[in-house]
């Protein structure tokens, strides 16, 4: 092993957050294993179809899973998901921890910080739309706004509709908003992080910007179907430790906003749990 190509399914659109990592990674390990690695885009149902596709591939070390965040809420959301992230997976390493970033589209939204912005939708409230995932709600609940949510099967849609101005703001993991923000097409509030992101020093955290609290991050990980030999798992998890290390990885997580995580072997698996 490997033999023949390797697959990794991700479980949303192509050009969200997941993409961000998957991709520069699997040309990696296309480097370091001798053969290609195909990225699958497999959306829907907050990435339970591909999560559900991948939980049924032969576990013979050619399908890999690309998992999130959104995987360890499902079975909060959907009561009736036909596997289970824990006894049909086996955890094989944390790829990346990026936070998350409220994004505006500039042309549709003239605030320049984020107490403007909220003093703008306080004073006009359910008059502005917002795309994501998820971490609109508590930005909602915090700072006591009303906008009005538009849910999309993933953040590249998201992405394409704001830089289009169709929503004005979108509540993005930095992965997918940080080629965006770097080129000038949006502009960045805040970060929900502890501490500024280093390849973002010039945006400030939410607490910073006068919203205590607001702290949310996604996580992506690489997952195997169950009862994938351990010697292949235990081969690709030193091969992504290795690529974690490469001036190549550092770089493009540098530049997604996130750092290159070491959490593999019983780590990852407790974290998932």
């Amino acid at each position: 092993w490997p033999e023949r190509p390797i697959t990794f399914i991700v479980p949303f659109a192509a050009g969200g957050g997941t993409d961000a990592f998957a991709r520069p990674l699997a040309a990696q390990l296309d480097n370091q294993l001798g053969t290609r690695v195909l990225i699958e885009n497999r959306a829907g149902a907050g990435g339970t179809v591909g999560a559900s596709l991948a939980s049924k591939a032969a576990p013979d070390g050619y399908t890999f899973f690309v998992g999130a965040a959104h995987h360890a809420i499902a079975p909060a959301i959907y009561p009736n998901l036909d596997y289970n992230l824990q006894k049909d997976f086996v955890a094989v390493a944390l790829i990346a921890r990026p936070p998350q970033v409220i994004v505006v589209n500039p042309g549709k939204v003239e605030a320049k910080t984020l107490s403007e912005f909220i003093a703008f939708l306080r004073a006009n409230p359910d008059k502005l739309n917002y795309g994501s995932a998820r971490a609109g709600e508590l930005f909602k609940i915090l700072t006591k706004t009303r906008i009005q949510h538009v849910p999309y099967r993933g953040a590249g849609p998201a992405m394409a509709d704001l830089l289009a101005g169709h929503v004005p703001l979108v509540f993005d993991g930095l992965g997918s908003s940080a080629p965006q923000i770097r080129g000038g097409h949006l502009r960045a509030l805040a970060v929900a992080a502890p501490t500024r992101v280093p390849s973002f020093p010039d945006v400030p955290t939410a607490a910073e910007a006068g919203v205590p609290g607001y702290e949310v991050s996604t996580w992506y990980g690489l997952l195997a179907p169950k009862n994938t030999p351990p010697a292949i798992v235990e081969r690709m998890t030193k091969e992504l430790q290795k690529a974690m290390q490469t001036a190549t990885i550092k770089e493009a997580w540098e530049k997604n906003g996130s750092g290159a995580p070491e959490s593999t072997g019983a780590a990852f698996p407790t974290m998932v749990a």
